[in-house]
């Protein structure tokens, strides 16, 4: 077997080992994350969200903290821009919602998610938007169930994971997106509708 063929094999099987390993990260590795159905948790409206109890949804979840200088909020504002286009298709609320999860509990209570859901004119739990809140255990162990990783250095600014969440009307992970100026909204608004049209 001459140079060029073993070459040429070589660089096949490489290639095949490139494609099963993105296969693996972006087929088979998201679907293995899961939400947890034991935990409650408050909404900004004083309501409870009951993870156990949710609805037949397909939902985007978002962690965040109100005080948070970047990321967060520009995330947040790109998916109100979303819910407005996903309103249009006529899915948002009744095959689709948003969770918003505050990863400071200790500051975000309520009343401070209100008025923060507020200023991207949510204004109630019907709308199909809940902007979450709990104890502490509660929200480490749905974040960890999504592997999003944040810790407070003590300098009163999180450092937190930058990855926002598609999950399945099931709970199982779809597929994850870049938070920030980096969130592709065109790019989610479409992954959504193709879940929501029952072509996952």
């Amino acid at each position: 077997m001459n140079m060029k063929r073993i070459y040429i094999i070589f660089a096949s099987l490489l290639v095949l080992g490139i494609g099963a390993g993105v296969f693996y990260l972006k087929v088979i590795q998201p679907g293995s994350l899961k939400l947890p159905n034991d935990v409650v948790m408050d909404t900004a409206f004083d309501n409870e969200y009951d993870f156990g109890d949710m609805p037949d949804r397909a939902r985007l979840v978002e962690f965040m903290y109100t005080d948070c200088p970047d990321v967060c909020p520009i995330t947040t504002l790109e998916m109100a821009k979303l819910k407005s286009d996903l309103e249009k298709e006529g899915v948002f609320g009744e095959d689709v919602e948003f969770l918003t999860i505050t990863i400071d509990p200790e500051v975000d209570t309520v009343e401070v998610l209100e008025q923060y859901a507020n200023n991207f004119e949510v204004e109630s739990d019907e709308e199909g938007w809940h902007f979450l809140t709990g104890n502490e255990d509660d929200v480490k162990k749905i974040a960890d169930s999504l592997e999003f990783l944040y810790r407070d250095p003590g300098t009163g600014d999180i450092i937190h994971s930058t990855e926002v969440f598609f999950m399945d009307e099931n709970n199982n992970l779809l597929e994850k997106f870049v938070m920030g100026e980096a969130f592709d909204r065109e790019k989610v608004f479409n992954r959504i509708m193709r879940t929501a049209n029952n072509k996952l």
